[in-house]
């Protein structure tokens, strides 16, 4: 194991900050996820037995707690240093607890609600104990008191509700929890006496930590770009479906301009920068957070007209169509603010002319609708690309 001088753990200044490969390795698992998420939105939207709204509601929930196990071992791995085999241990028992938690997905709200619950519950806690243990309270032990506080707190609502046999019951007890969960990060895990203190406070490796969030924005889009090419490859390649296929492509390389462009590419740049890099950071994760659901709802939009081009367009399936573009959209501003302390005219403007289409677009196929939708990404890039042609690259100004 590799020790700090003064026998810490956190990361030296000026050591290797990219990303190691076991931490890469860790991705796929969750690229795994995100397709069993984007699966069983699709199945809600196609088949309907839970509903779409309730199927809305319980992906989102399951995804949250996806996103929370993920963004706890970023931050982690962006204060200690990566290399250590503590630390290597625990992003092993990571992999193996959210693969586990990825199988349950697709009946997560049923027969396999008390598998997702109590592997979340015993990942969450048992890496945090184990870490404690192994690392014999360093680097931080007042840390783990804030952060078994508010896993303690949470726990008992996932467990009580992966056991219930109601499923309505069951997603109030899960909301609460998740809103425990973000809601103890979002403040920097407050505990009685001890107060708040985000992770990596003292010193995070910003550019490891934005290399992380950019790097799980590009699964999901690898993500979308599976899911379409699943259903176009299961298609009969007919001229309609082919037109579906390539205008899916097009908006995902949409998708990734409007996101690269400027803001998406200074994360580093921002967070060492900034005043308070910790919550700085915090919001950012929430920023990805809404345009990853968005690029994941996006992907399932674009599952839909490759598998019915032309056919009947229930109004439900606007909520991908329309919805997963609107929803990235207003996450990349979030980010835009972050960085640069400003949002650009283009973000709010493109997300008021995807809300005029829902009227317009109720009467027409699938495919159309979701051609409306690039239209108003590629103006969002078009905009961005004339905005900064022959200026010099903006420099970040984060908000504080």
């Amino acid at each position: 194991m590799r020790e700090i001088p003064g026998g810490g753990l956190v990361r030296e200044a000026g050591t290797r900050e990219r990303a190691t490969f076991l931490e890469l390795f860790l991705d796929l698992v969750f690229v795994f996820a995100l397709t069993r998420i984007s699966l069983r939105l699709i199945h809600d939207f196609t088949e309907g037995e839970r509903g779409v709204f309730a199927g809305l509601g319980q992906a989102l929930v399951l995804f949250l707690a996806l996103w929370a196990v993920w963004t706890l071992t970023v931050w982690s791995t962006s204060w200690l240093d990566p290399e250590a085999m503590i630390v290597q241990a625990v992003i092993v028992i990571t992999m193996a607890g959210a693969m586990t938690m990825a199988v349950a997905v697709p009946d997560g709200f049923g027969a396999r609600a008390s598998l997702f619950a109590i592997t979340l519950v015993t990942l969450q806690i048992g890496r945090v104990v184990y870490f404690h243990i192994a690392a014999h309270g360093r680097p931080d032990p007042q840390q783990t008191i804030r952060i078994m506080f508010w896993l303690g707190l949470s726990a008992p609502f996932w467990l009580v509700g992966g056991l219930v046999n109601d499923g309505d019951v069951r997603g109030w007890l899960w909301a609460v929890a998740v809103g425990l969960d973000y809601t103890g990060s979002y403040l920097g895990w407050p505990t009685p006496r001890l107060g708040a203190q985000r992770l990596g406070v003292r010193g995070i490796a910003a550019e490891h930590l934005a290399e992380r969030y950019q790097q799980f924005l590009l699964i999901a889009l690898g993500e979308a770009i599976f899911v379409i090419g699943l259903a176009f490859s299961g298609g009969s390649f007919h001229t309609a479906q082919t037109a579906a296929f390539v205008l899916a492509l097009a908006t995902t390389v949409l998708l990734w301009r409007i996101y690269f462009h400027l803001a998406g590419g200074t994360l580093d740049t921002a967070i060492g920068t900034s005043g308070d890099a910790a919550r700085l950071a915090t919001q950012m994760a929430f920023a990805h957070l809404a345009m990853i659901a968005g690029i994941v709802l996006t992907g399932v939009g674009m599952e839909l007209y490759i598998t019915e081009p032309f056919g009947h367009l229930p109004a439900a399936w606007l909520i991908a169509i329309l919805g997963g573009p609107a929803l990235f959209l207003a996450g990349r501003a979030a980010l835009e603010y972050q960085v640069f302390d400003r949002v650009s005219r283009s973000r709010p403007v493109g997300l008021l002319a995807l809300a005029l289409l829902i009227p317009v677009t109720l009467p027409l196929p699938p495919l159309p609708a979701g051609g409306a939708a690039a239209l108003v990404l590629l103006g969002v890039a078009a905009v961005d690309t004339r905005r900064s042609r022959h200026r010099p690259r903006e420099a970040s100004m984060p908000p504080f």
